[in-house]
């Protein structure tokens, strides 16, 4: 006698629970994301292989952008209450307490001292990098920022916090703007800073590479 054949079936699968799960992910990623400001200060920087990390503490930053630009960027409240006090005790900026309120929570100073303390009336998020001058940093004669690197030093020997000074130029800087901000560390006995570049692998087979992949550390000078 013959066996009955069973019929065959193909296997169907639910994706709707799946489908909902995704759906409640994607919204999830799409509602928590928080996007990268934009720059306030924009530098182009060059390109390194350095592997070395900038410090993300007691950060003092000098920005040259392209057109030679000088900004000084603090991220220690305490020590730009500091630096205001400097500034006003040293340098005339006749900052009030509501003046030097404001410059504590200011991102970035890019102005002539003298004029420091009308620019710091325009709220923070209406203020533009590209509407100021720049901090003076000319020549010898007329380089603020020897100024600002004193009252910087000062700031942070009074709060007992370490000055950890990250220097970013543009690549299409001019040398006289750099050589300008080396002579302000110098007069103020600042004689290690670290550059901020933009990192890329190592070219292959170079002898870069080859101490990268024996493990060997590399020194900054």
């Amino acid at each position: 006698m013959a066996r009955p054949k069973i019929a065959r079936k193909s296997t169907a699968v639910d994706m709707t629970a799946m489908c909902d799960v995704a759906f409640l992910l994607l919204s999830f990623f799409i509602l928590t994301t928080k996007f990268k400001p934009a720059e306030a200060i924009t530098v182009e920087t060059p390109s390194s292989v350095s592997s070395k990390v900038a410090p993300e503490k007691d950060v003092t930053l000098i920005s040259i952008t392209k057109d030679g630009k000088t900004y000084v960027s603090l991220d220690n409240e305490e020590v730009k209450g500091e630096v205001a006090n400097q500034l006003n005790a040293n340098n005339g900026a006749n900052l009030s307490p509501s003046d030097i309120a404001a410059f504590k929570k200011a991102n970035f100073f890019g102005t002539p001292i003298s004029q420091l303390k009308s620019v710091l009336q325009i709220p923070t998020d209406k203020l533009k990098a590209e509407s100021l001058p720049g901090i003076p940093t000319q020549d010898t004669a007329h380089n603020e920022m020897v100024a600002w690197m004193r009252a910087i030093v000062a700031a942070h020997s009074a709060t007992g916090t370490k000055i950890n000074i990250l220097f970013k130029g543009d690549n299409l800087a001019k040398y006289p703007s750099f050589k300008n901000i080396l002579t302000a560390l110098k007069k103020n006995d600042q004689f290690k800073f670290q550059m901020v570049t933009n990192a890329e692998g190592v070219p292959e087979g170079t002898d870069l590479w080859k101490k990268f992949k024996s493990g060997q550390s590399i020194s900054e000078e």
